[in-house]
């Protein structure tokens, strides 16, 4: 048995809780790790609330919180390649297994060895900020010199996406709350504080000509207001809100697979991705852990450590 923290049916924190449960048994195209780091990410409360209901697995309550860890491989289902007992991976748990536990099941085409020189706590963080960050640009697709404007720059995958555009020497403006200005400044970002007025003249000043890109992690109303800022809109990515096609933008198109993987563990070795990570919690605390995120308090990325 092995200690877990989810959540015994949807609903709001209040429904969270620690429990313990077997060690999961890997099915076809899974592998079973002991869970060394967990990231936190929105998507972990989104997915408590039942608003992607889709993405558990179909698992009985309780389920554990969690999408992304690093660890180590204990045992692996039918048809796993590439990846051995004692490897050190990191991944997505695809197939509802949760990571917010000291072990867990990913699944293996989702899942990639750590190369050496990359810490667990580093590789923990890649899945989700680090693949995402990969695949906006790319997406986007702009040349040296352009500009790209953040909106949400502050958390753990907008930081990565402005450190890799920063690395592909692309000219970056962020958005965000005040707290969130020194982690984005640090790395190159021109900010622009929500609180401090009007967001789109603050960024007229900066592009009066408006933007070559944009990347949109807040969805909604903050979408609608900077999504004029791009001179053409079908450069506008949305990362959370899927209407953004109304706009004339476009929704990320995920890569999740283990060359994608690899790549984002190949610039965070050269320092390209390296992520802003603020909060390391043990696992005893995973719930201030989700609660610094889910509140909008994050500044950066915030793991648990739980081996």
């Amino acid at each position: 048995m092995g200690q877990a923290w989810g959540f015994g049916r949807y609903g709001g924190p209040e429904v969270q809780e620690f429990f313990d449960r077997p060690d999961p048994v890997p099915g076809r195209g899974e592998v079973l790790i002991r869970v060394d780091v967990a990231g936190v990410n929105p998507l972990d409360y989104l997915l408590r609330s039942g608003l992607v209901s889709g993405l558990d697995g179909g698992r009985p309550f309780p389920r554990v919180l969690g999408m992304e860890a690093a660890g180590t491989v204990l045992a692996w289902g039918e048809d796993v390649d590439g990846l051995e007992v004692g490897d050190a991976v990191f991944g997505f748990a695809l197939t509802g297994g949760g990571t917010y536990a000291e072990t867990t099941v990913l699944s293996a085409p989702n899942t990639a060895r750590i190369p050496a020189g990359l810490s667990a706590t580093v590789a923990a963080t890649l899945p989700v900020a680090g693949t995402t960050a990969v695949d906006v640009l790319d997406q986007l697709g702009l040349p040296a010199g352009a500009t790209v404007l953040v909106n949400g720059v502050g958390g753990g995958v907008g930081l990565a996406v402005a450190r890799l555009a920063v690395g592909r020497e692309l000219r970056v403006i962020g958005t965000g709350s005040t707290a969130k200005r020194e982690h984005a400044e640090t790395i190159g970002v021109r900010f622009i504080d929500y609180a401090a007025g009007d967001v789109v003249a603050a960024a007229r000043e900066l592009v009066p000509d408006g933007c070559d890109g944009i990347v949109d992690l807040v969805g909604g109303a903050s979408l609608r207001t900077v999504a004029p800022l791009a001179r053409d809109p079908r450069n506008v990515i949305a990362v959370g809100d899927s209407s953004v096609p109304d706009l004339g933008g476009r929704f990320v198109e995920r890569r999740l697979d283990r060359e994608n993987l690899e790549r984002s563990a190949r610039l965070a070795l050269d320092g390209v991705l390296a992520p802003v990570i603020t909060a390391v919690h043990p696992l005893s605390d995973a719930p201030a852990a989700l609660a610094t995120v889910e509140n909008g308090h994050a500044s950066g990325k915030v793991v648990i450590k739980v081996a």
